[in-house]
């Protein structure tokens, strides 16, 4: 697993809805760039954001890598806006 340094957290992404919960099928243009993820792992000057949080981050933030076959991002926390429950 990637262990991030300082104060960076990195996050899995949280796939968006292709269509609403009346069954209308959104296009590309109606869904907004992802910018809600899953802590898979915390900095160690990382405060207040633990692993398995789901949060909401700045969009276009951050350095978007892939890791054994799975897509992230590595942000830095001060970038991280709110968490949020389902």
């Amino acid at each position: 697993m990637l262990k991030p340094l300082n104060d960076y957290v990195v996050l899995s992404y949280i796939k968006e809805e292709e269509k609403t919960a009346s069954g209308i099928i959104l296009t590309t243009e109606s869904k907004e760039k992802e910018s809600m993820g899953k802590v898979e792992a915390v900095g160690p000057l990382v405060e207040n954001i633990k692993k398995d949080d789901k949060v909401i981050f700045k969009s276009y933030s951050g350095t978007k890598t892939s890791y054994k076959g799975e897509d992230y991002l590595i942000i830095k926390a001060e970038n991280i806006l709110a968490t949020y429950e389902d």
